[in-house]
């Protein structure tokens, strides 16, 4: 998240691939199968006093075919590790007690969510409740002795009918599922159960779960203000599903449960923390302008909620996760800037400077920028010890530990048995200036093992999703397997993607698709430029918003051999009232109804140009895709049909929006796609002719 004998498993059609380099030279490639040899960390926690980490490493089951976690722990000084919690089903969300003598974490057993406390000492664990519904977000109370966390409550669903008593053993109909919230289904989860999240309190000596709120909308990510109170996001409006990035930071007084409101503007104010000295409560918000994308800034507060300053008004990225440094004096968040995922420091004063920037490598199938890290509570004070995510070009990620940024060391090899001997792509960086209007394009190019510049080689364009997301120089299992069978493999940043400015990201706001194809065109133009690539054999391909762009590009131009367009939205208007986040596409992005501006859901809407599309088109989707649902793929599937153009549907059996999930999905999609261009690859046909 193997072999192409696994296509059969996934109920796939089969395009088999022919691997461009020959068999005698496999064993050195990235070959299918080898997606189950990879290995990544993520999550690392560094322990109070930062002599100690723990991390999830994750790998591939074969035989479950799944990513499972196990927590491992790793010495900082001299790098040994060992295994902390294995072979008793994926565990995560491990967090150290204040002190570093305990730790909580997720987990199930047969089949149940479990949330474990383990003693460092003896090695000691046990289940701190017994839980129907899985636990999120756990955090502990400054004196260690409770814990908090979110968890589902549910409601009582809405019903208009008593159904007659069931004869014992009859085999009824299941009965009707009656709905009544706006949201009702989400991707990844299915049909949601009724109910909303809710903050609950636990004894670390174990025992029963204490509900501390009762929202009408629901709350989250708590965290302790002191040992009697918390603080948590949530939204209390009355309105609250037509609006749904809207939230406020709640103080919550365990003493009487009641919740005070300490934020009240009319945007997303969210993620708080607790400076360790008490003094302010950092959080993550902005104002809402109704716009597809807004950067989002890191904001702190007295206790009460007066005293409001935004620490990032000039600094021109969004803030993705902060954490305090020890002395309270400053943050360190996470962010994206000019394709690289970076760490840095922002003190009370705004000042906002650079800490790492080789963090990343934990989306294992596509390059995207993605990582995550933590900081030492007592350890480093204005120079604060901190573990992350090490991402670079040719691995997942890997565990780093540093000193403020200064001497970082890297404490784990998770893939050198698996990739080391490799004829891996390499990755060469190029930026272009988009033939719209000059503005320049980060691009990186993976070159095949056996690449020279002789004008020869196919080439695969593979654009990114969201479209508001960034690709990065990050290890991508795609990515590598599409250089391994010989495919010079581009992917860019166009205008919308995020990490370059505000201004870059909405460049696309109410226009998208629109200028961004020009920026891709840009790319594949330089690479045609450069000599590295064949004008008869390029193919373009691409996921989600990447879908889109695909679907786009084909009605637009007919320059590429073939196209693979995977989970699009085709049809905006069927979109916003069916899919998951249909109303943020509404509100945000058109900010009008389908019926209010029925032109402008239809300008944008691959469909409107379909009529002009030449290219072949393969069509993949989950059928469990509640993000961009299935009936998306089968329009532009039956709207090409009917033209006579050449084009299949591949239906990914039980696969949610993120279609690669399993290995063997990631696998089954890759070769597909793969197998599609070969088809209707020039230079292949000519040999198969000869």
């Amino acid at each position: 998240m193997n072999t192409r004998h696994l296509l059969a498993f996934c109920c796939l059609p089969c395009f088999a691939t022919t691997a461009i380099a020959s068999e005698d030279v496999d064993s050195n490639r990235f070959t299918a199968e080898r997606i189950f040899d990879l290995e990544y960390a993520d999550d690392p926690q560094i322990s109070p006093d930062g002599s100690t980490i723990v991390y999830a490493r994750k790998s591939m089951d074969k035989r479950a075919d799944k990513v499972v976690s196990d927590l491992w722990t790793i010495d900082t000084r001299s790098g040994s590790q060992r295994p902390l919690v294995s072979g008793q089903g994926s565990s995560s969300s491990v967090r150290w007690s204040p002190n570093g003598d305990r730790l909580i974490y997720l987990t199930s057993t047969n089949g149940m969510p479990e949330l474990r406390l383990r003693y460092q000492d003896s090695g000691e664990s046990f289940s701190l409740a017994q839980l129907e519904h899985a636990p999120s977000a756990p955090t502990w109370s400054p004196d260690g002795k409770s814990v908090a966390f979110s968890m589902l409550v549910p409601d009582e669903r809405a019903t208009f009918a008593k159904p007659p008593k069931r004869p014992a053993g009859a085999e009824w109909a299941k009965p009707v599922r009656v709905i009544d919230d706006l949201v009702f289904r989400f991707d990844g989860v299915g049909y949601l159960p009724k109910g909303k999240s809710q903050i609950f309190t636990l004894s670390t000596d174990g025992g029963t779960p204490r509900q501390v709120t009762r929202g009408k909308n629901g709350f989250d990510t708590p965290q302790w203000f002191g040992n009697g109170s918390l603080v948590a996001t949530g939204n209390e409006a009355e309105d609250a599903a037509l609006d749904p990035i809207e939230s406020e930071i709640y103080r919550i007084d365990l003493s009487n449960q009641s919740a005070t409101a300490l934020t009240q503007r009319d945007g997303p104010d969210f993620a708080p923390i607790v400076a360790p000295d008490g003094s302010r409560i950092a959080y993550r918000g902005y104002d809402d302008k109704l716009k597809a994308y807004q950067k989002t800034n890191v904001y702190i507060m007295a206790p009460d909620g007066s005293a409001v300053r935004n620490l990032t008004a000039n600094f021109d990225r969004s803030i993705d996760t902060i954490k305090w440094r020890p002395d309270s004096k400053a943050l360190v968040g996470q962010t994206e800037v000019d394709g690289i995922l970076t760490l840095v420091s922002i003190d009370l004063s705004g000042n906002v400077r650079t800490l790492v920037n080789d963090i990343g490598g934990t989306a294992l199938g596509r390059p995207y920028a993605a990582g995550s890290f933590s900081v030492a509570r007592k350890a480093g004070g204005s120079t604060p010890v901190m573990a992350y995510t090490k991402g670079s070009t040719d691995r997942p990620a890997e565990v780093a530990v540093t000193r403020g940024g200064r001497n970082s060391r890297q404490l784990t090899q998770l893939n050198e048995d698996a990739l080391g001997h490799l004829d891996l792509a390499s990755i060469e960086e190029i930026k272009v200036a988009s033939r719209h209007d000059g503005k320049e394009i980060e691009a990186w190019i993976a070159l095949p093992p056996n690449f020279k510049p002789d004008g020869s080689f196919p080439m695969l364009l593979e654009i990114h999703g969201g479209p508001h997301a960034m690709y990065g120089p990050y290890f991508g299992a795609e990515i590598q397997r599409y250089a391994a069978e010989g495919y010079v493999t581009v992917y860019a940043n166009p205008r919308g993607s995020t990490g370059y400015g505000e201004a870059f990201a909405q460049l696309i706001d109410l226009d998208y698709p629109g200028k961004d194809h020009d920026d891709l065109m840009s790319v594949v133009d330089a690479l045609l430029a450069k000599n590295y690539v064949s004008k008869d054999r390029l193919f373009i391909t691409g996921g989600s918003g990447g879908g889109v762009l695909t679907a786009w590009a084909v009605g637009k131009t007919n320059r590429f051999a073939a196209a693979a367009s995977i989970k699009p939205v085709v049809n905006w208007t069927s979109m916003a009232l069916s899919g998951d986040i249909g109303r943020l596409v509404s509100r945000h992005w058109f900010r009008a109804q389908p019926w209010e501006q029925p032109e402008e859901y239809w300008r944008r809407s691959p469909l409107s140009i379909v009529n002009n599309v030449k290219t072949p088109t393969m069509v993949m989707v989950g059928e469990a895709d509640w993000r961009t649902p299935s009936w998306e793929a089968e329009q532009y599937y039956t709207a090409l049909k009917v033209q006579n153009v050449d084009t299949v549907l591949v239906r990914v059996p039980g696969a949610s929006h993120l279609i690669a999930r399993r290995p063997s999905q990631l696998i089954a999609k890759v070769d597909n796609i793969m197998g599609w261009f070969e088809k209707y690859d020039p230079a292949h046909n000519s040999k198969s002719e000869d």
